[in-house]
């Protein structure tokens, strides 16, 4: 249907635009004007934004950059200003948590409610990957949620732990234990390895093999009593676990207690020292020491 038939719809009596599909007539209804004077205010507005607000990125000599707009606004250096007074009012708080005693976070609220919200980011940003989130450990990594401690649980411990990690060899300072590979260095026979398994089963309070503890009694006593302790409770001076409880790093199955005694462990954790500011590592010990009730 060309212009010159065009028609007016018998129903709507509006005029056709001449355009017909499927039988379908399409009428010629202009838009609403409130329609199209919101749209040109549309327009008008996208025009005046562009002029004074950053918008068109990539033209010829700007490189990469988008233009500036008259008003010279940035969000990045609006987030960058943002970022810079945070940081100034932690730095602030963090000096104060720096200098205070456990005895001063605990009776300052307002200090103790920093320290376990700064604690809280440090850790779920730099330790829950091993210890998991709310500090419950994994196979090979301990369970920081509880008040069992290879090492000192005190506040001050926690922190220096945090500072200089567990066989972290690049720092002198660092918590250094080392426990034999009994059966891969050949420092004692298969035989031996399965009855000191037994013994340690023994210990934990769990059925053994009571032949083979009578004979790892002596074995125990000179091999693993000077760390381990005669009754088997552990030594936090040197991070030998307690070998009478039901707590296990790399769990506590036969199989699991003869590969420690064969191989050892002697797995690390990294010193944070110099990585993270001494703030931040003093509130990750207020929190990881919350965790566990703290001593």
């Amino acid at each position: 249907m060309t212009d010159h038939e065009k028609e007016i719809d018998e129903v709507s009596g509006v005029e056709t635009t001449g355009h017909v599909w499927d039988g379908i007539r399409e009428l010629n209804n202009p838009l609403p004007r409130w329609w199209l004077y919101i749209f040109y205010a549309t327009v008008v507005w996208g025009v005046i934004y562009m002029i004074f607000m950053p918008a068109i990125p990539a033209l010829p000599g700007m490189g990469m950059n988008n233009t500036p707009g008259l008003r010279g606004h940035s969000d990045r250096a609006l987030v960058a200003e943002e970022v810079s007074r945070l940081q100034a009012a932690r730095a602030e708080a963090g000096a104060q948590l720096v200098t205070a005693s456990l005895e001063e976070i605990e009776t300052n609220l307002t200090l103790q409610q920093f320290a376990m919200a700064m604690g809280e980011s440090a850790f779920g940003d730099n330790c829950a990957t091993c210890h998991g989130a709310g500090g419950r450990g994994a196979r090979g990594y301990p369970m920081l949620a509880d008040d069992i401690w290879l090492w000192d649980g005190t506040l001050d411990g926690i922190e220096y732990t945090i500072r200089h990690g567990i066989r972290h060899y690049e720092d002198p300072d660092t918590r250094i234990s080392a426990m034999p590979a009994f059966g891969r260095d050949g420092l004692l026979t298969g035989r031996q390895i399965d009855d000191l398994t037994q013994y340690v089963l023994k210990l934990s309070g769990r059925e053994a093999n009571a032949a083979a503890v009578a004979r790892a009694a002596p074995l125990f006593a000179q091999q693993c009593a000077s760390c381990h302790g005669d009754q088997g409770k552990g030594d936090r001076n040197v991070g030998a676990p307690d070998l009478t409880d039901q707590e296990w790093i790399f769990g506590g199955e036969e199989r699991d207690i003869r590969q420690t005694i064969h191989a050892a462990r002697n797995a690390h954790m990294p010193g944070w020292q110099g990585r993270l500011d001494d703030a931040t590592i003093k509130a990750l010990a207020v929190y990881v020491h919350a965790l566990g009730g703290g001593e």
